[in-house]
């Protein structure tokens, strides 16, 4: 296989005027654009016809993730305002069991306005009804790209889960360029979010209406739910010359027996809902193959460039089929994972055949994902955008991709 990390930033490079950047949701979530792009052809149809574009027997696969309100804001007794963004948990490291927690738990977090908190407690006052609750804040150690910090909490009959739904606030995109508003906790959520966990949403999701969901299946289109955290890595620039520099972020998946199943029996297409979906399930074939030889590690992790060290002639099927009998035999009815996988235009697909997404930032990695999965036709499907006044980013308008 091509060795990726010589492929250029610059070559996915696009001019993305500030104008065209969705700074808000459209009022129905369906009846945002759609470009599809089909086999080399290019046109425009409305999100709620995508039942209408796809194959009985075809199969989607959500992330049923859930964005939580992971930004948490204190004031030191100088006034000075410091925000905790919670990333994920370290210890419990369990997202469910930090969730639960009803004394305390640590989270890596992001720290703004860390200068001005160099050591002490900071505490914030909550109200539940007539209970009384404070919430403190103590850093524990330094991390090579944030801080642990332990939150603890005077009242055990409330989860941090509970604690975060009364305090924290939803993180929306950065380069909204605006604050947190009260419909974003319902517009920034897809209509099937489920699991908590990301710090962003997996916004090719925000489209989909109960509407539409519903026509898909009447359809005799499959729908599958994996669930993959997103973290605020998502939104890391490439910052280096040659990604071969960059370092990728790395994000919990969670997949179940049931799941490598049903896409083992699947008859039509498979696509994935957005992006994350397209990391979930790629990786499900690279730890298939750890399977097959012998290479079982105590926790999984598909590293970086894993995909690109080998060049294996092991069928997507044979790699699910030992990835399920490998759960069915452990009685591991879930997996839980971490994937750093970069898909380029060098990566081959194992399982993916289709993908529906936003439209994405110049110089990203998920506009190389792209790249990867429709080639040098990435840039006239951004000039069809552009020149046809679609919407971008988080809250702008939806792709259908086809090679």
């Amino acid at each position: 296989m091509n060795d990726p990390r010589h492929i250029r930033i610059d070559d996915y490079h696009y001019q993305l005027p500030d104008e065209r950047i969705a700074k808000y949701p459209l009022a129905n979530r369906d009846e945002s654009k759609l470009l599809v792009y089909q086999q080399g052809h290019i046109f425009e149809k409305q999100f709620l016809q995508l039942p209408e574009l796809l194959h009985e027997n075809d199969t989607l696969v959500f992330n049923n993730t859930k964005v939580i309100q992971a930004r948490l804001l204190f004031h030191k007794a100088s006034g000075a305002r410091i925000e905790i963004f919670c990333l994920e948990p370290l210890d419990p490291h369990e997202y469910v069991l930090a969730f639960e927690s009803k004394k305390s738990c640590t989270w890596k977090c992001l720290i703004g306005n860390a200068k001005k908190w160099k050591e002490g407690e900071l505490n914030l006052p909550l109200e539940k009804g007539k209970d009384k609750i404070i919430l403190t804040a103590q850093k524990a150690h330094t991390l090579p790209d944030a801080f642990a910090v332990e939150f603890s909490w005077d009242n055990p009959k409330y989860s941090f889960g509970e604690i975060l739904e009364m305090a924290g606030i939803l993180p929306i995109p950065p380069y909204l360029n605006r604050e947190t508003e009260t419909q974003d906790y319902k517009t920034y959520q897809t209509v099937y979010s489920q699991i908590k966990g990301s710090v962003a949403a997996p916004t090719a999701g925000l489209h989909f209406s109960d509407g539409v969901i519903s026509n898909l299946k009447s359809k005799g289109i499959s729908i599958e739910e994996v669930t993959l955290h997103v973290g605020a890595g998502t939104f890391k620039p490439v910052s280096t010359e040659r990604i071969g520099e960059h370092a990728m972020h790395s994000e919990q998946f969670f997949i179940t027996w049931q799941n490598i199943e049903n896409l083992l029996n699947r008859k039509g297409r498979l696509i994935a809902v957005g992006t994350t979906s397209v990391r979930t399930i790629e990786s499900l074939y690279w730890m298939g193959l750890r399977i097959l030889q012998n290479k079982i590690p105590k926790n999984w992790h598909i590293s970086q460039w894993a995909a690109y060290d080998e060049n294996p002639d092991i069928s997507p099927a044979i790699a699910l089929e030992a990835l399920l009998e490998f759960m069915l035999k452990n009685n591991l009815e879930q997996l839980e994972a971490s994937t750093q996988i970069m898909i380029t235009p060098a990566y081959k697909f194992k399982l993916v055949e289709g993908l529906i997404t936003n439209f994405h930032l110049p110089k990203s990695t998920l506009l190389l994902l792209i790249a990867s999965l429709i080639g040098p036709n990435w840039k006239r499907v951004y000039d069809f955008a552009l020149e046809n006044d679609f919407r971008f980013l988080s809250y702008g308008d939806s792709s259908l991709l086809l090679p």
